[in-house]
């Protein structure tokens, strides 16, 4: 591993698969009070594949490769139509989410040996105050 950068980019990759891997209830829950698009969700998914390319290349996620690649080959198959829109509402009427949530589980078995993992706590936005 390259150290800090391939440890925190590790570490963001499981914890957006976590979110990715939680039954559609709980990410609906976590969803409740935040309005992320679709396109947003898909393009910092495409943005994961990637980077795990590299983080396998160099050791941090190996085991992994196979399964980000078929992630970001069903993202691709996710039409412009299906990207408008609140992610909330595109995981109960997409099944790619469905799929993708199979896979994100997948990675997280491997990595971690189980898929149930906490759910990523919210980024409190910097007010400039210290």
């Amino acid at each position: 591993m390259n150290d800090l950068g391939d440890a925190n980019l590790r570490t963001w990759t499981l914890r957006f698969m976590a979110l990715l891997a939680a039954d559609a209830r709980d990410q609906l829950a976590w969803l409740r009070e935040r309005e992320l698009e679709t396109k947003d969700v898909v393009d910092e998914l495409e943005l994961i594949c990637q980077i795990s390319e590299g983080l396998a290349e160099r050791g941090a996620l190996p085991q992994n490769l196979r399964s980000f690649r078929a992630i970001g080959r069903r993202l691709g198959q996710i039409d412009a139509t299906c990207r408008t829109g609140l992610w909330a509402d595109a995981i109960s009427a997409d099944p790619a989410w469905s799929e993708i949530r199979h896979l994100a589980r997948q990675v997280l078995l491997t990595t971690l040996g189980d898929w149930r993992q906490p759910l990523p706590r919210p980024v409190r936005p910097h007010t400039g105050d210290h």
